[in-house]
Parts: C-alpha cells; sequence; structure tokens
C-alpha cells in the first residue's frame, strides 16, 4: 500500500491559478525566484535533453514588450482591440517567466515529447511560484504564437515556440474557484 503524502495532495487538490489583474505589484526577488525556477525545472526530460529555455521578465521588459506587441499588430493591420489585447498582460505585469520550448535534434526522442516537456516545465513553474506563497497564472495571448513577435522578442528561431509565459507576483484576496470538469464526462474507464 502506498504511503501517501496528504499535504502535497491537498495542494494539488485545490490548486487554481491566480488571476493575473488580482496581483499586487510585489514580486519575489531573485533570491526567492531561484528555488521556484530550480524546483520548476524538475520536469519529464527524456535523454536529458532540456529541451526548452527560460527568460525572466522584470517592469522594463514588459514595457519594451507592450510596445513590441502594439508595433506588431499594427504591422499586421490589426483594430484597437488586437492592439489592446496584445499589449495587455505586459502593460499589466510585473515578473513573469516566458518558457520557450527549445527542441533538439534527437532520434529518439519525438519533438511532440520535447514540447509536452516545456509544457510541463510552465504547470510546475505555476505550482512551484504558488507553493512558495506567490500568485501564479500560465498566459499566453496572440503575440506568443506570432512567429515575427517571438522572434524579435525573445530571439525564437528555427523550432522554438513560446509555450508559456508565467506571470507571478503578490496575492490579493483568494480568487473564487471555477467550476471544474466532471470525472463522468471526460474519464472512461477501458477501451470499450
Amino acid at each position: 500500500m502506498p504511503v501517501a503524502d496528504a499535504q502535497a495532495f491537498a495542494f494539488l487538490a485545490a490548486r487554481q491559478s491566480y488571476p493575473m489583474k488580482a496581483m499586487t505589484g510585489a514580486t519575489p526577488a531573485r533570491a526567492e525566484l531561484d528555488p521556484i525556477l530550480t524546483a520548476a525545472l524538475r520536469v519529464p526530460d527524456h535523454g536529458k535533453l532540456e529541451p526548452w529555455r527560460l527568460i525572466v521578465l522584470t517592469r522594463p521588459d514588459m514595457a519594451r514588450l507592450a510596445d513590441l506587441a502594439e508595433a506588431r499588430a499594427r504591422e499586421m493591420g490589426g483594430d484597437a482591440e488586437k492592439i489592446a489585447k496584445g499589449r495587455g498582460q505586459y502593460d499589466n505585469g510585473h515578473l513573469a517567466v516566458v518558457v520557450i520550448s527549445a527542441p533538439v535534434a534527437a532520434e529518439k526522442v519525438p519533438l511532440a515529447e520535447q514540447r509536452l516537456s516545456a509544457g510541463a516545465l510552465c504547470m510546475n513553474l505555476v505550482n512551484a511560484a504558488t507553493a512558495a506563497g506567490w500568485g501564479a497564472a500560465w498566459l499566453t495571448g496572440w503575440p506568443a504564437h506570432d512567429a515575427t513577435f517571438t522572434a524579435r522578442a525573445f530571439g525564437c528561431s528555427g523550432e522554438e515556440t513560446v509555450a508559456g509565459i508565467v506571470h507571478i507576483g503578490g496575492r490579493g484576496p483568494v480568487a473564487p474557484d471555477r467550476p471544474r470538469p466532471d470525472l463522468g464526462r471526460v474519464v472512461r474507464w477501458g477501451l470499450e
């Protein structure tokens, strides 16, 4: 019979993202962020390829990215809504970690597994920041899926893509939980 870690299970069972709009301007200092990043990097990584890289964004970086997102939206002929959505998370963010999926050529490790490793890193980052007492939210937005923007903003090239942008900040009041999936609707037992 396995020995349960009740505290860890309770944390995961109650886990929820913290809305970026509700975060205070407080952010972890580098000495506080380093252990969060160290914990987040404990993800499945077949072949020990480290098929990701991280960029920590602070407030000055956010202002630069907001301007880049606006410029890119205008280049694309975007309307006011597209511009506002592109600038949004950068105008309102204080600290974020960009997780770049950076696949490595490896015959035995498919591209899909490498991309999923980057996604697991995003989730681990949200959980580690939350466990450390911070609010955390995994967001992207259209600029993070635009190859021109990501090349200019984050130096993405080749097969590199943004897996996620995890905002981390101080917590105000606890956000209400949202409805969760019904197991009976999303889980199937067996192949019949």
